[in-house]
């Protein structure tokens, strides 16, 4: 049998898993663990030019240097976005083909004997991340990154049919299944049927999917908690009327994978210009000086550990410290819930459309498989259990499942 890999490029963190020659299936593991953060740090290191690590390392050679060091998260949010080309990155272009290229060898490189002839399959979310993405053009770019890092050819998969073939090997009768994988960047979901065989048969009957997911809830946390400490909401003066704080840098600040843009000189001179006449000018500087040192790394661990505490209590402190600014918030579940409303909303309707894209009810689906971090949620959970009821929902391998359901999938391909 040819060996088979599948490739979980994912938002946050991305996993590598196998086919065995005895049929099963596991998650290949870093120095780290099987889970390697989605991240790549590029830095200047003299006359070798510029380095870069990927995943844990990046992590740590930026915490080394942050003012000299450029970190680059969420790549995958971009790939859809037309309006994203390229960046430049101590005086040179990088598209983000060749950034995300460059991550993938990275993550790939411990696994040489594994990928020598094997059959590789990646994952893709059934909609791509962003107001305005272009799927087809997100799988395009996906397709031309994998090209890029020595991988041509590769198999594309619908992520949460992925999921779903991992779930089926569990199963030893016929059911409908919703599959709903709930990561960082995109919230999607299939309607897949299962017959257990021999052969066993998967066939999916309907799909849909969100541009949201992780991400959206930690900005919800950063828009009502930390912003408003930094300026949002205030005013400042021009000609002597009273106007708002531009609210389009908070909306950058609170998004991962736009902070790094707030470094252009032009966003940090307006900053500096409404600084002069703001209400509140420390809470401007302190905008400045967490964007300017490079702290959003800090926050975005910060507000991943609280939104990860109020999935276990009731109430939890959002601590986070740079310099002179400090946040010392408690947040309450019910707040926290209230403000990602909006969001519930939009994944609740889609999945309804994935039902409906299947032509059936909820009272047709046999269980419910749920993956992804984001779908530790008590409110996501939730969210499902009000639709088909707790008993018919199941989790697990949040992490690693769509992996190794890519890998499933490359094996019964043939």
């Amino acid at each position: 049998m040819r060996p088979t890999i599948g490739i979980d490029f994912g938002t946050t963190n991305s996993v590598v898993a196998t086919l065995r020659p005895d049929g099963s299936v596991v998650s290949l593991d870093h120095a780290a663990g099987d889970v390697f953060r989605s991240v790549l740090c590029l830095w200047q290191a003299g006359r070798a030019g510029t380095r870069l690590a990927a995943g844990p390392a990046a992590i740590e050679a930026y915490l080394e240097d942050p003012l000299a060091s450029r970190l680059i998260m969420s790549m995958k949010s971009y790939l859809a976005q037309r309006s994203f080309r390229e960046t430049r990155i101590h005086g040179r272009a990088w598209t983000l083909e060749a950034l995300v290229a460059a991550f993938l060898r990275e993550l790939l490189a411990p696994f040489g004997a594994e990928m020598a002839g094997a059959r590789v399959v990646v994952g893709r979310p059934v909609r791509f991340a962003g107001e305005t993405a272009d799927d087809a053009f997100g799988e395009e770019r996906l397709r031309a990154a994998f090209t890029a890092a020595g991988l041509p050819g590769v198999q594309v998969a619908l992520e949460p049919a992925a999921a779903g073939h991992r779930f089926a090997s569990t199963l030893d009768a016929p059911a409908t299944v919703l599959v709903g994988d709930l990561g960082g960047g995109t919230s999607d979901f299939s309607v897949l049927r299962f017959e257990p065989g021999p052969p066993r048969r998967v066939t999916p009957l309907g799909h849909a999917g969100v541009g949201l997911a992780g991400d959206a809830l930690d900005y919800r946390i950063i828009d009502r908690v930390v912003s408003p400490l930094l300026g949002k909401g205030d005013q400042y003066a021009v000609w002597g009327k009273p106007m708002p704080i531009p609210a389009g840098w908070y909306l950058s600040f609170a998004r991962w994978h736009q902070l790094s843009l707030m470094r252009a000189p032009k966003v940090l001179a307006d900053i500096a210009e409404v600084t002069r006449t703001a209400e509140h000018p420390d809470r401007l500087r302190h905008l400045v000086m967490l964007v300017e040192e490079e702290a959003g790394y800090a926050l975005y661990r910060a507000v991943s550990g609280v939104k990860a505490a109020l999935s276990r209590a009731e109430t939890a402190v959002l601590s986070f410290r740079h310099e002179d600014f400090a946040v010392e918030a408690p947040i309450a579940r019910a707040d926290f819930e209230a403000w990602i409303a909006p969001d519930l909303a939009r994944m609740g309707a889609a999945v309804d459309a994935a039902l409906a894209d299947a032509g059936l009810a909820a009272a047709d689906v046999d269980r419910v498989f749920l993956t992804g971090g984001t779908s530790l949620v008590p409110a996501v959970r939730e969210l499902f259990a009000g639709r088909f009821g707790a008993a018919r929902i199941a989790g697990g391998g949040e992490f690693v499942s769509v992996a190794e359901g890519l890998a499933l999938m490359g094996a019964e391909a043939g």
